[in-house]
């Protein structure tokens, strides 16, 4: 009996225009190497499972590649990579304190940074306008997002391997003891990044020799203190 074809649908807007859908966006399962692009209104559908990423890229807008976590349809928000706005030319003025009037022979400069995402090579003069896009919340939203989601990557993959079965087979420990072990030495998420690919065999082993150095009061967690009503 095949398994029914799993899939990931949604569709892309605009980030700063959330009504207005982007057609023609490239979508790719970097896992499965499939691709496919939106529709007129957005639309996307791609074969797809839980764990993979899909990037979405289109000209103008920044790349954004999402972890599947689950199969809910997504609303993909992609922020724009430049700004439409014509150049702005700056003169310097130079005030005439007799007459208040700007000194015709002052010399025009132009600097103008329009994708400060980008840092984009300026070889005008020193001095202008910088314009600040909005886009730093958005930023610091999307690398939580990635972070979160980072985490729950590693967190997955220590509930899949440290378990019950494979401490008790690897340093002997049974019942509550095994237990109390576990809730000490359970390794987190971020030591588990750091270290990749992460040794579990030597960490387990070696937290087990420090489990055995402790009296036997204190090996297993303190109790969580009751809060007061």
């Amino acid at each position: 009996m095949l398994l029914a074809q799993q899939s990931l649908s949604g569709k892309v807007y605009d980030f700063e225009n959330r009504r207005e859908p982007i057609q023609g966006v490239n979508v790719r399962n970097l896992n499965n190497m499939q691709t496919t692009r939106t529709q007129a209104g957005g639309q996307f559908n791609i074969a797809a499972k839980v764990g993979d990423l899909v990037e979405f890229s289109y000209v103008g807008y920044h790349r954004d590649t999402v972890y599947l976590v689950n199969l809910s349809p997504r609303a993909i928000y992609l922020p724009s990579s430049s700004t439409d706005l014509s150049e702005i030319a700056i003169k310097g003025v130079k005030i005439n304190s007799s007459v208040l009037a700007p000194d015709p022979e002052v010399k025009e400069f132009r600097r103008f940074e329009s994708d400060g995402l980008r840092y984009k090579d300026n070889n005008d003069r020193a001095g202008g306008l910088k314009f600040n896009l909005g886009y730093g919340k958005y930023k610091r939203q999307q690398e939580q997002l990635k972070n979160m989601e980072e985490r729950d990557v590693y967190e997955r993959e220590i509930a899949s391997i440290f378990t019950e079965k494979y401490v008790s087979d690897l340093v002997k420990l049974k019942g509550q003891d095994l237990k109390n072990f576990m809730d000490m030495y359970r390794p987190t998420a971020l030591l588990v990044q750091g270290e990749r690919p992460f040794n579990y065999n030597y960490y387990t082993v070696k937290a087990y020799h420090e489990w055995l150095k402790l009296p036997m009061s204190q090996r297993k967690l303190p109790p969580v203190p009751k809060l007061k009503k």
